[in-house]
């Protein structure tokens, strides 16, 4: 808070707000002007827009960042970007950026240079590639682990 006081340039926190409570003690000691938020780190999609919600009744801009998601939490970052709080370009990117071949079809893809698309329809607008799931997780039960 006493940086940011004595700068113009915003500042952003970033690993250090793991909850609505954090980001609004953060906001009323001024210790910054952005935030970024990613999904993960604050437990979840009802917590995020809660944050979004809070950022943009004190005019605190937001954007979303990326934890290397796979096609369904790219998705999740999508949807939750599009929220009027998230005035900032998050790093969210298409799939192929980190994956020979996403979980999801179709997958997340630029839809011209340096803007994504959000998918049409109910749901997050894209079906999961089932047997390519369980080619690539192994499932044990209980008695197994111990």
């Amino acid at each position: 808070a006493q940086l940011q006081r004595t700068l113009q340039t915003p500042i952003c926190l970033d690993e250090s707000l793991q909850s609505l409570a954090d980001v609004q003690n953060a906001v009323e000691i001024g210790a910054c002007r952005i935030v970024n938020l990613k999904i993960g780190r604050v437990g979840g999609l009802a917590e995020a827009i809660e944050i979004e919600a809070y950022c943009r009744s004190q005019h605190v801009p937001l954007w979303c960042g990326g934890m290397l998601e796979a096609g369904v939490g790219r998705l999740f970052n999508l949807a939750l970007s599009s929220l009027e709080g998230f005035a900032l370009p998050g790093d969210t990117g298409p799939s192929s950026r980190y994956f020979e071949n996403d979980i999801i079809d179709p997958p997340v893809e630029f839809a011209r240079p340096g803007f994504l698309a959000l998918p049409d329809g109910i749901g997050i607008g894209a079906e999961l590639k089932r047997e390519q799931i369980d080619r690539l997780t192994e499932f044990k039960n209980r008695s197994q682990m111990s």
